[in-house]
Parts: C-alpha cells; structure tokens; sequence
C-alpha cells in the first residue's frame, strides 16, 4: 500500500467549533496517523499520513468541517516522510 503525508491549513471559522476533536475522529475513522493544532492566526493546522485515498476524504471533509465551522480555504502541501516526525495515531496537539 502506497503511504503519503500532508499538511493542511484551514481557514475560516474552525476555532471553538470542535474542529480539531472532529479532525482528529474524522482522520481515525480513516485509519491515518497525524496531528491537528489550533495557530495563533486562527487558522487550524493538520499533518496527515497514511493511504493516499483516505488522505483525499479527509481533504474532502476538511472543506465541510464540523457543523458550525465555516470554511474559507484549505492549503494542501505533500510532505516528505523523512522530514517530519509522526507517531501512530492522531493527535490533537497544543495551540501553537
């Protein structure tokens, strides 16, 4: 199985809306492991890594959010596997 990794950047209203917590089941629901974090911009920051197909469903999802966020843009950036360190799993870290 092919195995990729990238990070997002979702703007909008996507603080105080349980967006990191919904992420976080939405990117375990997909069997990927990663990060989600608030930035202090307001913007919501995410690493995802694992099957290339579930990496587009969370995409997907990431535009529709949980149900009282409102999506401006998603920024998507590939990721070198070597250059980042991720654990098993998916983690909601600390704001930045």
């Amino acid at each position: 199985m092919k195995h990729c990794c990238y990070n997002f950047v979702v703007s909008g209203r996507v603080q105080g809306v349980f967006f990191r917590v919904s992420a976080q089941e939405k990117a375990q629901q997909l069997g990927l492991n990663g990060w989600v974090r608030n930035l202090k911009t307001g913007q919501v920051e995410l690493v995802a890594c694992g099957d290339p197909k579930n990496i587009d469903k969370l995409e997907q999802w990431l535009w529709l959010g949980p149900k009282f966020s409102k999506v401006n843009e998603v920024k998507s950036e590939y990721l070198s596997e070597t250059a980042i360190n991720v654990h098993e799993g998916f983690e909601v870290r600390r704001d930045v």
